[in-house]
């Protein structure tokens, strides 16, 4: 207050920036530390929203983490995020917007140790890099629907808007293999919505999230050896759906090493036919 008895707004004005900048620091420090202990996306209940982000958190090592819907709730849908947590079994999957050099080592890594995957491709890939995508098939891979422009499909409510995303894919996917695309779908950056679920089941697709990931998308930040080890070593559990970016030059150095490390814990690799069929018993 001044000496003439007014407020001096100025000093209330640097107190309040400063709650704020607290404020703000404080919800930072928060997020970092929900990214560091494993969740990717809300996380705090078990049921699907109407605009969901897939989120994973970690309460117990070696077993499948709690998602923020539930495997149940996500069957009803045909959707699924993880298998048999009784069978150390793990299914590798790699999202794929664009090529820089990274995938044939990942590929050579597969086929050295007889390891099938799933490759969600947007159209860029398909445009771009054709050759991969004709050997991900010729080496038995399968190449899922990761949508035609990568949108956030959660804020897409058009049936015909979503059905266009995932059929222009398959058309572009058919001219360049000369096959059918596999109806297996992965919603970019793992949004999504009820209605969403509902569309993709209704065009005959299965939707799959994951149940282990890490912070690989960052082509000019990529995480160390040893950093992607502590991750994908320290959380893997049986029925992994495993999401690796093949854009990463860190995965496409340690998947060999990373591989045969899985083997050594015990484990084998199967392709998402496993666990669809699995799933449907």
């Amino acid at each position: 207050m001044k000496n003439d008895g007014s407020w001096d707004f100025s000093f209330w004005g640097i107190i309040l920036t400063g709650v704020l900048f607290l404020m703000a620091y404080g919800a930072g420090q928060w997020t970092a530390r929900q990214a560091e202990a494993g969740f990717f996306g809300p996380s705090d209940h078990l049921e699907a929203s109407a605009d969901g982000n897939w989120g994973l958190g970690f309460p117990e090592k070696g077993k499948t983490p709690v998602g923020n819907a539930s495997a149940e709730y996500l069957k009803q849908y045909h959707a699924w995020y993880a298998g048999n947590p009784d069978e150390k079994v793990i299914y590798l999957t790699f999202d794929a917007g664009y090529e820089n050099g990274n995938t044939e080592p990942i590929l050579d890594a597969l086929k050295k140790h007889h390891a099938p995957a799933a490759f969600f491709l947007v159209g860029n890939y398909l445009e771009t890099s054709p050759e991969l995508v004709k050997r991900m098939v010729s080496e038995g891979h399968i190449v899922g629907n990761h949508t035609y422009h990568h949108p956030d499909m959660s804020k897409i409510s058009s049936k015909e808007a979503f059905q266009k995303e995932l059929s222009d894919l398959e058309t572009l996917y058919e001219q360049t293999t000369g096959q059918k695309m596999e109806r297996y779908y992965r919603p970019p950056q793992g949004k999504y919505s009820e209605s969403n679920l509902q569309m993709a089941k209704d065009m005959g697709y299965q939707t799959f999230f994951w149940s282990l990931a890490y912070v690989d998308w960052y082509e000019n930040k990529q995480p160390s050896k040893e950093e992607a080890f502590e991750k994908l070593l320290g959380r893997i559990h049986p029925g992994a759906v495993v999401l690796l970016h093949s854009t990463s030059k860190t995965n496409g150095q340690i998947l060999d090493e990373l591989l045969t490390k899985w083997e050594e814990m015990g484990y084998r690799f199967e392709s998402l036919d496993h666990l669809t069929a699995q799933s449907a018993r």
